[in-house]
């Protein structure tokens, strides 16, 4: 196995993932660093959580040139949480090399960030709406910017930020590198990395199996007008630490929480109709353990990393296989167990077997009253693959770019209530 040493990360960085535990690199990184320093463009394949935001930091950040006060590089990612987090992340690797750090969010002060702009920051790190909103008000320039990186690409396909994505990195300059993460590859993720890459290499680097390792699995069958008294029935049983509850769509979000609020449930709502500041309060409180329940829409699927979520309830079943694995990755983390329940009705069948074939296993069902309707059966366990020798293939070829609730909650915590009441 590789060390970070031998992938050419400096000493100083070496040092300080030292200091957080971070001693050897994930098998993303040991494929996406060494082209990553070579310039080469890149198409990773990997899911959330296998050390992906470090395979490209490291390799970004330790090529800046400090003594030029220029925009050197540009992290595209969806949503204002992950570039938070992303930003986290950058901002203590940079401030060791001397590399000046800018995210570019929404909910924050158009003002406040054309100041920030004015000191000409080395790494660039934003939503593809704000980002491009500076380019028009011609406050951030990417002519000078040669390395571009899109995190969660197919994320901002879902979203519909592509054309946003293709627009800025047509701003930046032609002899760019372009890395690309994704979980998935759609065709028009596809599409993009052809008309934007030059001979990419491509790695694919699969997960720590996080849906069957640590979680158990469950499925609800209930008709739609059983899922409410189902899921409270279900929390008042399980009385979860930190539990999320997943919705597909923001009214389905907002309609849950004022029905579990009601229901005398400590909740916290979390989707895109939300301010910034607001989203960073709950998600605050949330991890205190201040509010027991968020119900949230898939933003919260991603590039959220909270300690002690034992349960995750989807609401309603997800459209996307993807979206599913990630939802119940909030729970199970760091060799913790954790328990993933989804409701389904009869007509969500058919997205149900879409995920079992996803997963290569058959999830237990029960009915509504707790009996159980198929036994589960679990994943075949697959042969170690070796490290050794990482697969690196090159897929693409290179093509001319295209020009074409707030704070009160009535509701009692009911695990306070009942400890007080035994």
């Amino acid at each position: 196995m590789k060390s970070f040493k031998t992938l050419g990360v400096s000493e100083e960085l070496i040092d300080l993932l030292a200091k957080q535990g971070i001693k050897e690199p994930t098998p993303i990184q040991e494929q996406a660093i060494p082209p990553a320093f070579k310039g080469v463009d890149l198409i990773a394949k990997a899911q959330t959580g296998t050390g992906k935001t470090l395979a490209f930091l490291l390799p970004i950040l330790q090529r800046i040139n400090v003594e030029v006060f220029q925009e050197q590089a540009l992290i595209i990612a969806p949503t204002r949480e992950l570039v938070r987090q992303i930003a986290d992340t950058a901002k203590e690797l940079g401030e060791t090399l001397g590399v000046d750090i800018l995210p570019l969010i929404g909910g924050r002060t158009i003002e406040g960030q054309l100041q920030q702009l004015g000191r000409r920051p080395h790494v660039i790190l934003g939503t593809p709406g704000r980002l491009l909103d500076h380019v028009h008000r011609e406050s951030l320039q990417l002519e000078n910017v040669r390395r571009v990186v899109l995190d969660e690409a197919d994320q901002m396909l879902h979203m519909g930020f592509l054309p946003d994505v293709e627009s800025l990195i047509e701003h930046t300059n032609p002899n760019r590198q372009l890395l690309l993460f994704s979980a998935t590859m759609p065709d028009r993720i596809r599409s993009l990395a052809k008309a934007y890459m030059h001979k990419p290499m491509s790695v694919t680097v699969k997960g720590e199996n996080v849906t069957l390792d640590t979680i158990e699995q469950r499925v609800l069958m209930v008709s739609e007008e059983q899922k409410l008294p189902r899921l409270i029935k279900q929390l008042q049983e399980d009385n979860p630490y930190l539990a999320i509850v997943f919705c597909n769509k923001k009214e389905g979000a907002i309609r849950l929480s004022y029905e579990l609020t009601a229901a005398g449930f400590n909740i916290g709502e979390l989707h895109g109709d939300l301010t910034q500041g607001r989203r960073t309060q709950i998600l605050k409180d949330f991890a205190r353990a201040r509010t027991q329940i968020l119900v949230a829409t898939d933003i919260a699927a991603r590039g959220i990393d909270i300690e002690g979520i034992s349960h995750v309830y989807n609401y309603d079943v997800p459209h996307d296989v993807d979206y599913y694995i990630h939802r119940i990755g909030r729970t199970g983390r760091a060799g913790t167990s954790g328990i993933a329940i989804t409701f389904a009705t009869p007509a969500e069948e058919s997205w149900l077997r879409r995920i079992e074939r996803a997963i290569e296993a058959t999830l237990t069902k029960y009915t509504a009253d707790g009996q159980v309707k198929t036994k589960g059966k679990a994943q075949a366990p697959k042969k170690e693959v070796s490290r050794s020798k990482p697969k690196i293939t090159s897929n693409y070829q290179a093509t001319k770019a295209k020009r074409h609730k707030a704070t009160g909650h009535k509701g009692a915590n009911t695990r306070v209530r009942r400890s007080r009441s035994k």
